[in-house]
């Protein structure tokens, strides 16, 4: 048997691509359009918490994406006190294989990868749902997904007014400075929720909540406003569907199933089911669903993560890193 090999890119490989925010954008994308056409198989993602005594569990994603023929499976550590010992909360390996086969395709570190791809779901539900002259964004979080929230938010809406809060202001402040020097505008820190969410176009709500608590309210919701709700533990009231002309999530069969979620009570109680969802994203990028008709509308996007995602932005790392000679090939027989 001739030996079989396996590309393998680190973090310091995937930081060489230097992606830009379109290519990002353009792959995230690219596996939406085949998730509205049929051309997917995603499989609800499952978890593993080895001991609540470590305030943390693993995410196993699986899915197919047939237009790039590739299988994959990524596993996401997501531990809420990583930062205590200077670590990123989440932290992933992504594999990926010839489905015809089942042989190893490549491993990559796939911890900026799902910064990245969280962060163009978020923009991309945001290009369809939100008024397209939303200049104005709240954002509740400052881990490492919220920064490519607003990075690629900004890319597409070219925002005027950028809030952000975070529960420790140490991490909000430093948050909003690699915000202004990135982007280089101005990024208000507020000290609570209501200041950053209320009058805001976009409200992006990623939150790190140890359970859930409903901090973010429905009355402070602007009319026309997009909500992106995405925390692992619900920050929001149980009236906040009520107010919404459109709900649409990333897939549904991964929304309905499983213990997290900021959606998750409003399933569990019958307010969020089949019926009254508008679509997923895939569908709405494909034209099967109508994405915002009216400025006065009010939307939520609710994305749990998709493997589709990770399989479509991997794949372009890897196209990239084959045109740069990055990474390394390992020998696998």
């Amino acid at each position: 048997m001739e030996p079989i090999w396996f590309t393998f890119l680190n973090g310091t490989d995937i930081a060489r691509l230097e992606l830009t925010d379109d290519e990002i954008l353009d792959a995230v994308e690219a596996g939406l359009r085949a998730q509205g056409l049929g051309e997917t198989v995603v499989e609800p993602r499952v978890h593993l918490t080895p001991d609540p005594a470590f305030n943390g569990h693993f995410n196993v994603l699986r899915g197919y994406v047939a237009p790039l023929s590739l299988a994959g499976v990524k596993i996401v550590g997501d531990y809420v006190d990583n930062y205590r010992q200077g670590l990123p909360s989440e932290m992933a390996l992504l594999n990926l294989f010839d489905p015809r086969t089942g042989m190893p395709a490549a491993v990559l570190d796939a911890t900026a990868l799902t910064e990245m791809r969280t962060g163009a779901l978020t923009a991309l539900g945001a290009r369809h749902l939100a008024r397209p002259d939303a200049r104005v964004l709240g954002h509740i979080g400052a881990r490492a997904t919220s920064y490519w929230n607003v990075r690629l938010l900004d890319r597409i809406f070219d925002l005027a007014e950028i809030r952000v809060h975070s529960r420790r202001p140490e991490s909000r402040r430093a948050f909003a400075e690699r915000l202004e020097r990135d982007l280089g505008k101005p990024v208000v820190v507020t000290e609570d929720w209501k200041t950053c969410v209320q009058g805001a176009d976009i409200v992006v709500e990623a939150s790190r909540l140890e359970r859930p608590e409903p901090l973010l309210r429905t009355e402070w919701i602007t009319p026309g406003a997009l909500v992106v709700p995405y925390g692992t533990n619900s920050a929001v009231e149980l009236d906040l569907t009520d107010v919404m002309d459109k709900i649409v999530v990333d897939d549904w069969g991964q929304a309905h199933a499983g213990p997290f979620g900021a959606l998750r009570a409003h399933v569990d109680s019958g307010r969020l089911n089949r019926g009254n969802l508008h679509g997923e994203l895939g569908e709405i990028v494909v034209g099967l669903k109508p994405g915002r008709e009216s400025p006065d509308e009010t939307n939520l996007f609710w994305h749990r993560g998709l493997s589709l995602s990770d399989i479509a932005l991997g794949a372009a790392m890897l196209r990239k890193a084959e045109e740069r000679g990055v990474g390394q090939k390992l020998r696998f027989a």
